[in-house]
């Protein structure tokens, strides 16, 4: 029996690797995801909300580039759009519940020339109590604003990764030889 399951999980394991799926990150830090990650510079981004989107997708960009902080090749710009609205009403009027929303348009951008690479969205909300007390409630909100710039930020290095999984960022192509007396 313990023969046969081993035999049945080989013979998966050969079809799982012909179906064409690869690792996003193949090859780590020299891989042409990493390589293009490590090129993002992250423009800065009007108010609080930005600067915690900034800070975040900089935390997440900085371990591409080994530490050395932003690239220089491609440029990241951000803009984006904070709203609270109140849903939960009580018979006396009184907002209950508020649905905080983040939304971001971002734009990948070659520093060079100005050439719009990727263009592209990225929206997270997040459901908050109001309570009886002020600074709780102005407390939640900030920490849902928190995990709204951390989560646009995870939206936007994915989509990037994804973008450069597929070859583009990836600079110009290296030019092909011509032949000796040409």
């Amino acid at each position: 029996m313990r023969t046969l399951l081993l035999s049945a999980l080989a013979a998966a394991s050969l079809t799982i690797g012909g179906c064409g799926l690869r690792p996003l990150y193949a090859n780590g830090s020299g891989g042409a995801v990493a390589q293009v990650l490590a090129d993002v510079d992250v423009a800065p981004i009007a108010g609080h909300e930005g600067w915690l989107v900034r800070n975040a997708l900089r935390d997440r960009l900085q371990a591409t580039q080994g530490g050395d902080g932003a690239g220089k090749r491609l440029r990241l710009d951000v803009r984006l759009e904070d709203s609270i609205t109140g849903f939960g009403v009580r018979a006396d009027d009184a907002v209950t519940r508020e649905r905080r929303t983040l939304r971001a348009r971002y734009q990948l951008v070659e520093a060079a020339t100005g050439e719009v690479l990727l263009d592209a969205t990225a929206a997270q909300d997040a459901g908050i109590d109001v309570v009886g007390s002020e600074y709780a409630t102005i407390a939640a909100e900030s920490t849902a604003l928190e995990r709204l710039a951390s989560g646009i930020a995870d939206q936007i290095v994915s989509r990037l990764a994804v973008y450069a999984n597929r070859g583009g960022g990836q600079g110009a192509a290296t030019p092909t030889p011509t032949p000796a007396g040409q």
